[in-house]
């Protein structure tokens, strides 16, 4: 599968709050990179980390754009989300919406993704929910 499909499935189980099928487009060892934060590795990390995320924030990527290189792509996008559940060191949640650039770089070998690294601004995002 192209690199550009594998990103086209991977956005699109996370719009449909699918976690076993994001989880199907990344390798066992997937490298994932966390905006302002620390390297996780491995597919079950991954499940960890977007199990919390799912129960703090309700989001959906619109206005995707995907641009792709051999086994490397990068996708620019908007979260559209709402802040449901406080996170740990981050303001009270309390249902705030709101909308913040982002963008998600990949790399991929044997038809899954084995580096997902994302960049969004935090401060940007903390001002939205303030």
């Amino acid at each position: 599968m192209a690199i550009e499909n594998l990103i086209h499935s991977y956005f699109d189980a996370f719009n449909r709050h699918d976690l076993e099928g994001q989880l199907a487009t990344l390798s066992d060892d997937v490298v994932h990179d966390l905006n302002e934060g620390g390297r996780e590795i491995g597919r079950e990390a991954f499940r960890k980390f977007k199990t919390h995320m799912d129960a703090c924030y309700r989001e959906q990527i619109v206005d995707l754009v995907i641009m792709t290189n051999g086994n490397r792509g990068a996708a620019e996008f908007i979260v559209r989300g709402e802040y449901i559940q406080t996170d740990n060191g981050l303001p009270p949640a309390n249902g705030q919406k709101y909308e913040i650039p982002a963008a998600v770089f990949f790399e991929a070998a044997d038809n899954k993704l084995t580096r997902v690294t994302s960049y969004y601004n935090l401060r940007q995002w903390i001002a939205a929910v303030s």
